[in-house]
C-alpha cells in the first residue's frame, strides 16, 4: 500500500468521524446510555488513544502494549468534548506523520508477532482504525439521539 492510499484512509477516516459526531458538544461531555459505559467525551477519546495506539504499536518493538486498564483509566479522565477532540485532532496528526516518517518498505514489513495482528503487514492497521473508528461514531451518533440531536450523514 502506498503513502498516499495511506493518507487517504486516515483523511476520509477523520472527516467521517467529526462529521458524525459533530452534533455533540461539551454540554454532551457527560451523556452516557448506562451506568459503566464510557460517556461521549470518554467515546471520543477512545477513538483518539486508539488511534496513537496502533500507529505506536506497530512500530514499537514489544509490539502493542496491553495494560487496558492503564489505557481505560486514561479514557475515563477525560471529561469534556473539547479535551477529547484535541486528543484525536493530535492523535490523527501523529498518525499523519508516521505514515510520511516511515517508508513504504517499513509499512509492508510485518507486525510485531503476538495476538494483535500479529505477522500482517504494518500497513493494515489502517483497515483496523477505519472499522474501530466507524463503530464508535456509530455508537457517538446513537448518543447524539439520545441527547435530542440528529448527527449528520457521515458521507455527504
Amino acid at each position: 500500500m502506498n503513502k498516499k492510499i495511506m493518507l487517504g484512509e486516515l483523511c476520509a477516516m477523520e472527516e467521517f468521524f467529526n462529521r458524525s459526531t459533530g452534533s455533540l458538544d461539551d454540554g454532551d461531555s457527560g451523556a452516557c446510555p448506562a451506568e459503566g459505559m464510557f460517556t461521549a467525551a470518554g467515546q471520543i477519546a477512545h477513538v483518539a488513544q486508539t488511534i496513537d495506539w496502533f500507529v505506536t504499536g506497530a512500530f514499537a518493538e514489544g509490539g502493542f502494549t496491553m495494560d487496558w486498564e492503564g489505557m481505560e483509566k486514561q479514557v475515563r479522565a477525560v471529561t469534556t468534548i473539547s479535551h477529547a477532540r484535541e486528543w484525536f485532532a493530535n492523535a490523527m496528526a501523529r498518525a499523519k506523520a508516521a505514515v510520511d516518517a516511515h517508508s513504504e518498505a517499513e509499512w509492508a514489513a510485518p507486525l510485531p508477532a503476538g495476538p494483535i495482528m500479529g505477522g500482517m503487514p504494518r500497513f493494515a492497521i489502517f483497515g483496523a482504525l477505519t472499522d474501530h473508528t466507524a463503530h464508535h461514531r456509530g455508537a457517538l451518533t446513537v448518543y447524539a439521539r439520545l441527547q435530542g440531536k440528529v448527527a449528520p450523514m457521515p458521507y455527504m
